[in-house]
């Protein structure tokens, strides 16, 4: 049963909607008075809200404000005796699903609700779906380094700060903003990320701020930039210490002024946008050697969050190490696989270069390779010892996933088995398979023995 509450100051008004909305099997829930209202809306879980504008104590517009500021998706109806554009315009600005003028209809109020109710079941389920998919993307570790990441996010994130993410290729700068960006309360509008390394210097402009049409060569049709996609939201700027000096210019004017200005336009446009951005430069060193701008790097660094390597943080290994196997195992239906002491010390004595999002990839490729639910320090051994130019061989003579695992396979048994001095009985304990399984295994990669 969706479940709807009614904040008004007129207690016949909410008894009436009571009466109509629990007719049609509703379950409603109501106040009189707007602060007791705040309190139903932090304890419960309603569908929809149906709220007053004019009001003693809050008034509905700044119980929705409120509500924003709080992070609470719900959809509201506003119900006022005053209708007008002004009141219109200003509860759209703040969020409102729809707007009901007092006296009210009722078969305008079920229709508004029954739609409210809709929109809210979609907006949970996608909010499942998006959990489902950033759930095996969030900060992993029990490390003193991460608990200081963590906390830091949970203080900063509400806030409008400008926050510096820096740390090395690989140690998860993303996925620090995408944290902040869930955290903060301008969460309902999607993160938009740009990477400035991934941008021609000649196109970055355009990307960040827009073009008209004709502008320049290519340019077709009115471009959105990404300041104007992320207005009311968190932009993510990834790798900005790759950004040109002339965008670098441009963004510090966008910051100081918060206005924009498309390329080729010649008309300000206002942005609200709280900017994350990060880079795996030192910027200090590249502001002396004259390649990011003094000024612009200060207004970044409100809040610095540095990200330390993974060598720098090993006890974290064993909790990425697990989370990473489990999905690797959910993904391919995989039985969950286990690992030994000595896989696991294994695992944290490697150098770690490219720092988790290499821990991953080594994980994805121990689980899907090794056939055995436990891997042992011997297992780690074999599969990260293939080198970078090695994988790069296999993958440049694939055509297909399918004869990739083939070949990786077939290079995994001739590697184990040299290790075993062709012992066929021994290399098959390894793998976890019986003998006349590697046997087969011989005969299809038509390994022989030099």
């Amino acid at each position: 049963m969706k479940s709807i509450l009614v904040i008004d100051d007129e207690r016949e008004i909410c008894e009436s909607i009571k009466m109509i909305l629990e007719y049609e099997d509703y379950l409603v829930d109501y106040t009189s008075d707007s602060g007791k209202g705040l309190l139903k809306l932090e304890s419960g879980n309603y569908d929809a809200l149906l709220l007053d504008i004019q009001m003693p104590g809050k008034n509905g517009f700044e119980v929705l404000s409120w509500l924003n500021e709080k992070g609470i998706d719900l959809k509201v109806i506003m119900i006022s005796a005053h209708a007008s554009v002004e009141n219109a315009v200003k509860s759209t600005k703040l969020g409102a699903f729809d707007f009901l003028e007092k006296p009210i209809d009722r078969d305008k109020l079920l229709i508004s609700v029954r739609n409210a109710v809709e929109q809210s079941a979609l907006s949970k389920e996608n909010k499942k779906l998006k959990n489902e998919i950033t759930g095996s993307e969030k900060i992993i570790g029990g490390s003193a380094a991460v608990r200081i990441i963590q906390e830091t996010i949970s203080r900063v994130a509400k806030t409008d700060a400008r926050i510096l993410i820096t740390g090395e290729n690989g140690t998860g700068k993303e996925l620090v903003a995408q944290e902040i960006h869930r955290q903060s309360g301008r969460s309902k509008i999607d993160l938009v990320e740009v990477n400035c390394a991934a941008i021609h210097h000649e196109l970055i402009e355009s990307e960040l701020f827009g073009h008209e049409k004709g502008s320049f060569t290519g340019a077709v049709k009115q471009h959105t930039g990404k300041f104007e996609q992320a207005n009311g939201g968190n932009l993510f700027l990834d790798e900005i210490g790759d950004m040109s000096l002339q965008a670098q210019a441009k963004v510090l004017r966008a910051i100081e002024e918060g206005k924009i200005e498309r390329v080729g336009g010649n008309s300000k446009i206002e942005v609200d946008v709280r900017i994350i951005s990060a880079t795996n430069k030192d910027l200090q060193e590249e502001i002396k050697k004259g390649n990011f701008r003094e000024d612009l790097f200060h207004r970044l660094n409100v809040i610095p969050i540095h990200v330390p390597p993974l060598r720098e943080r090993r006890e974290d290994i064993p909790l990425l190490v697990e989370h990473f196997t489990k999905l690797v195992c959910d993904k391919n239906r995989f039985a969950i696989k286990h690992y030994t002491d000595s896989a696991i010390k294994a695992f944290q004595s490697l150098p770690w270069k490219g720092n988790v999002r290499e821990l991953r990839n080594v994980v994805e490729r121990i689980v899907i390779m090794i056939p055995k639910t436990e891997i042992n320090e011997k297992d780690v051994a074999a599969l990260t010892q293939i080198s970078s130019a090695d994988a790069d061989d296999l993958l440049n003579i694939s055509n297909s996933f399918q004869e990739f695992k083939e070949k990786a396979e077939k290079a995994f048994i001739l590697k184990q088995l040299n290790a075993n001095g062709w012992n066929i009985s021994k290399t098959a304990d390894i793998l976890g398979i019986q003998r006349s399984h590697l046997y087969n295994k011989l005969k299809k990669y038509e390994i022989e023995k030099d």
